[in-house]
């Protein structure tokens, strides 16, 4: 449906409780003429700990699945709903309003643009918020620069998968998110990046919550050997991709 934006997110029971003001910041967007959303709550798992904060709108869909990480459930929401985009919108972060339309227009300018990301701010526990050193700078970003600068930076992307907005066959034709326990967004970035231009967006669109509860804050997370072995395969996908010269659209 090409007026429609599908928000993906995957949520587990610890993270239900921010849901509410995930939808809230969805309810401030406004879009062009022609255009709506549909989010896609996707459990990752059968609890009961989630359906009490789902909120209740018609533009919302809730589904659960057997446990796989956010990766799985984030692919396998792509089922349940159907639109010209994909939004990225995790369960414990806030988009600021108009980002929707700002993500909406830079790629409805350029059927070169196969995605795009926007600055970011961390949402403290205080109410705070801090912003990340190094942004590229507004507009476009070549194939390749995002896998260069992440790779020179100590396996730091440029820009943060979390504010992602992509072409809906583009996600798909690129197998959905990486199977990976974490850094499966970041292998997504990279993959594209791979394959087609984006865009980066000066104006906050993304508060990426801190919380003690959120997964990249656990132990796992930052254990060594298997970060190596995620940077790892995250790379070398990347890099395969851009030497099968498959770009996106065909033929540039």
């Amino acid at each position: 449906m090409s007026g429609r934006i599908v928000v993906v997110t995957a949520v587990h029971g610890p993270s239900a409780r921010f849901l509410p003001e995930a939808h809230k910041s969805l309810c401030e967007q406004w879009l062009p003429e022609g255009w709506r959303w549909h989010w896609v709550i996707q459990e990752d798992g059968e609890s009961a700990d989630v359906r009490p904060y789902v909120p209740d709108d018609e533009r919302v869909t809730f589904r659960q699945g057997r446990a796989g990480g956010p990766g799985v459930a984030r692919t396998i929401a792509l089922a349940h709903a159907e639109g010209a985009y994909v939004k990225v919108l995790d369960a414990d972060d806030r988009l600021t309003p108009g980002t929707l339309a700002r993500d909406l227009a830079a790629l409805e300018a350029d059927s070169g643009l196969g995605w795009a990301t926007s600055r970011v701010l961390d949402l403290m526990r205080d109410g705070s918020t801090v912003g990340f050193r190094g942004d590229p700078d507004p507009g476009p970003i070549e194939r390749g620069d995002v896998l260069d600068q992440w790779k020179a930076n100590g396996f730091i992307a440029p820009v943060h998968p979390a504010s992602l907005f992509v072409r809906w066959e583009l996600l798909l034709a690129l197998g959905g998110w990486m199977a990976l326990p974490a850094s499966e967004d970041t292998g997504l970035l990279l993959a594209l990046n791979a394959v087609s231009r984006g865009w980066f967006s000066g104006e906050v669109g993304l508060l990426y919550r801190k919380w003690e509860g959120q997964v990249t804050g656990q132990t796992a997370h930052v254990d060594q050997a298997e970060r190596a072995a995620r940077m790892a395969v995250v790379e070398a996908r990347a890099r395969a991709l851009a030497g099968l010269r498959w770009p996106f659209p065909a033929g540039h």
